[in-house]
Order: structure tokens, then sequence, then C-alpha cells
């Protein structure tokens, strides 16, 4: 049996019981390991499985298509550090990304619990964060599980928030870090350095008729939590992180509409497509800009080159100097995001 499920409908999966927690858990910042790691530990000591669940797509897009909130953290990648035994991952035993849409969002809190809590996991234990709310028009909570905990035979409970110097840990903190290119706050409430992760795509190759080729990363029609251009690591090209320069965005100067991120790996050469790297931010550079023509934009491309370098501590070999390196994982419209 799979250990990610999808639907609310179907079986059993865990006839013994389970201990269970729930939230959006976009970004799985300290906060959400604080939650996951006692519904773990709550798990391994009755001997059962512990369950997270959680929505894709998350409630805020559904009910908000034209005004999403920005994601920390993709799907794929928040998948695999909660089921991934890894170091630093969370190791749960079942993650359900149930897809959060019209039937779902008509669930009453009272019709969640029995189908979901009680009939799919057979809860024991219910974990959940402070204020958390689910079901139609939100109308369940703590309380509300407590009853139904009562009636159907599982313990509900309510972890403390978790404080960093006084400020509560949050999506919302850390979105806000992000804009205001604070990484290292962002990377303190998440426990580790921001950083974006997917499987290189193909482009149009734009980025090598411009000398920058690059390694893209798309987002499925999600909103990121960045924009501009930023001194980057790559990680899950080689034994060490690579030093990159990066631009994530819509791309303005070739019209682009898709946010996409693309990567300039420095002094390399190789074949990406395929890969799968996690991008690390480690500085913001400066915003889009729309650029009248590309020589323009490709002279700005350097002094970008030029400054994540120095930032990065990566000095420029000879050949970088006259000629950036080559790789088969071109950007589709390098110039559109600058």
């Amino acid at each position: 049996m799979s250990r990610l499920f999808r639907d609310v409908e179907g079986g059993p999966r865990c006839p013994h019981g389970s201990v269970v927690c729930i939230g959006a858990f976009d970004g799985l910042h300290l906060g959400h390991q604080a939650l996951v790691r006692h519904a773990r530990d709550r798990a391994r000591a009755l001997g059962v499985p512990c369950v997270v669940l959680s929505f894709e797509p998350l409630p805020r897009e559904f009910f908000a298509p034209n005004d999403p909130p920005p994601r920390l953290m993709l799907p794929r990648a928040k998948a695999e550090r909660l089921l991934s035994t890894s170091a630093g991952a969370m190791g749960v035993d079942q993650l359900g990304l149930l897809r959060f849409d019209r039937r779902l969002s008509s669930l009453t809190a009272e019709e969640f619990v029995r189908a979901v809590l009680v009939h799919r996991l057979s809860a024991r234990e219910v974990w959940v964060g402070p204020e958390f709310r689910f079901g139609k028009a939100r109308a369940g909570d703590i309380a509300l599980l407590r009853a139904m905990g009562q009636e159907h035979g599982f313990v509900a409970g309510e972890i403390e928030p978790v404080l960093l110097d006084g400020e509560r840990v949050s999506a919302t903190r850390i979105r806000e870090a992000l804009r205001a290119g604070d990484f290292a706050t962002a990377a303190r409430f998440l426990g580790r350095p921001y950083a974006i992760g997917g499987h290189v795509v193909p482009g149009k190759q734009l980025g090598r008729t411009l000398g920058f080729p690059t390694a893209n990363l798309r987002f499925g029609g999600r909103t990121p939590a960045l924009s501009g251009i930023y001194a980057t690591w790559v990680h899950g090209v080689g034994e060490h992180p690579h030093a990159s320069v990066s631009s994530l965005g819509t791309r303005p100067t070739v019209d682009g509409v898709e946010p996409l991120l693309e990567a300039h790996l420095f002094d390399f050469d190789g074949d990406l497509y395929g890969r799968r790297i996690e991008v690390e931010f480690v500085a913001k550079l400066r915003d889009e800009l729309k650029f009248s023509d590309l020589p323009s934009l490709t002279a700005q491309m350097h002094r970008d080159a030029v400054q994540a370098r120095a930032i990065l501590g990566v000095p420029a070999s000879s050949a970088a100097a006259h000629e950036p390196a080559r790789t088969s994982a071109e950007s589709p419209q390098t110039a559109a995001q600058r």
C-alpha cells in the first residue's frame, strides 16, 4: 500500500488505529515540525502509524484562485520531506494530501471527522496547531474535535505555538521575511535555509544565445513566495553545492507569464535535464526589470553574475571572465525574467 493517499473516500488505511496531525504544513517550519514530531512520538508510544493530513491545493488557493497565497513549498517537496527517513526529514508513516475540491470544501466538520478520522484512519489521537479550523465555513475547531473524540473513541489535543525570541513562528511571517530579502530570519523560522526544489525541465534555449544557460524549475500554476534576481547555491549537482545566480519571476522582457525559476550555474558543463535539484537562496540582488532590448538585458545579467560571485565568495575563472559555462539545461526564456 502506498504511503501517500489523496482521497477522502476508500477503505480503512489503519485498521489498528493511528495518530493523526492536521494542517496546511506550507514550508514545514519549526512550528509544523514540532506538531509532526509530537504526533510521531505519540504514535510510536502507542505502536500505531503516524499520519499527516494536509490539502492540495491549499484551501486558500481553492477559495481565492485569482489571489492565491504565495507558496513556500511545492507539494512534491512537502511529501518528500514528510515521508523521507533521511537526516533532517520527518519520517512519518502515511501522508494524506487530500484533494481540496468542491466536494471536500462542502463537508461539514462533523462529516470530515466521521469520514476521514474515524472511518479512513481509525484515529486514536488527533493533534492540531494553535487556532486550527476545518470543515465547511471553518466551523470545526479543537473543541469540536474533543467532543467528537469522546463520541468516537479518540483523544484530540492542540500543541502550543513555537516562539523564537518572543515571536511566533508562522508561514505568514516567513513569507514577509522572504519578500524583504531577509533570508536569515526565514532560515531561523524554517530551521534550514530557504530553498526551492524540483526536476529540471527543458526550455527554448534562449539562455544559450545570451551566454547564460540555466536550469529551469516550474511551479505548476502556484505562486512563488519570491520574485527577483538572487545569489544562490544549487544542491544535487555534485558532492558540494554549486554557486549560481538565479532568476525567479515572469520574465517581463520577453512577455513571460508563468513563474519560472532559472539558475545559471557558474563554471558548470553538464546535462541536468530531469535531475532533481534544490536552489538555496542566499541574497537578493534586485527586482525583476523590463529591458528595452536583449543587449541591455545581457549586460545586466553579467553585472548580476559578478555580484553573485562576490557574495558567494566564488572568483571568476579565466574562461568565465570571457564566456559563461555551458549546460544542457537551458532557460526557455532567461531574458524574460530579468
